[in-house]
């Protein structure tokens, strides 16, 4: 494989992964058992039928999973310690045995790219599910599933391609990302108000003190917002 194709299927493993990683694997096990695509020497042992199996069972599982508003979180929060590294193992693998420097640049760009794509996935989730219905979770799921199982055909069949669209994909997601993470705030918010949570009581300050004075006498009358202050006897 070339160069470009190379560097189209090693960013490619790592962004899909982040997204379903299952379904990358059992994709490109089967492109590559049925002749329909020539796998990188790395990643010929996604071809072998025990982990095409594995694979298929994992995403069927992974296919209501991730399709039943609350589960999806749930399973979303727990793949976040397998997606990631996985996707950085794959992204390893599909460079194969060229040089430790290339294997490491694989496996940290490998790994960058399934964070990514796999926050994006998890935050746009958890924002969907605060709708009560379930037609947005399955539109979502539906589509993240088509897009791995297109996006890794096309990194195989015309990586050029790929590479640009990948690109355009890495800018929406880092648009995305910023907007998510004040939208799981909002919520948070919300949810803390519902259960009754009030800001904290400010600390008492200079102007929460009134200094009065009654000919040579002068006092001080402490005003403590939230608690009764000391008074003069």
């Amino acid at each position: 494989m070339g160069i470009v194709e190379t560097i189209a299927i090693t960013m490619g493993l790592g962004w899909a992964s982040g997204f379903n990683l299952y379904a990358a694997m059992l994709t490109l096990g089967l492109l590559g058992a049925t002749d329909s695509m020539v796998l990188p020497e790395g990643l010929t042992i996604l071809q072998h039928p025990a982990v095409i199996a594995a694979a298929g069972f994992m995403y069927f599982i992974e296919f209501f999973a991730d399709k039943t508003p609350g589960v999806d979180t749930a399973w979303d929060t727990v793949h976040t310690f397998i997606r990631i590294p996985a996707g950085a193992v794959l992204a390893a693998m599909a460079v194969g045995d060229v040089s430790p420097v290339a294997e490491t640049v694989a496996l940290i760009v490998g790994g960058g790219m399934a964070a990514t794509a796999h926050a994006t996935k998890a935050g746009t989730r958890m924002l969907i599910n605060t709708s009560p219905e379930p037609f947005s979770n399955w539109t979502a799921s539906v589509a993240e599933d088509v897009a791995v199982v297109g996006g890794l055909w096309l990194a195989l069949a015309n990586p050029g391609l790929f590479l640009v669209l990948l690109a355009a994909a890495l800018v929406a997601m880092i648009w995305l990302l910023p907007k998510i993470w004040r939208g799981l705030k909002a919520v948070a918010a919300r949810i803390r108000g519902w259960l009754g949570g009030t800001p904290d009581a400010p600390e008492p300050s200079a102007t929460n003190r009134t200094d009065l004075t009654d000919g040579d006498a002068s006092f001080t009358l402490a005003l403590d917002r939230g608690r009764p202050g000391d008074r003069p006897a």
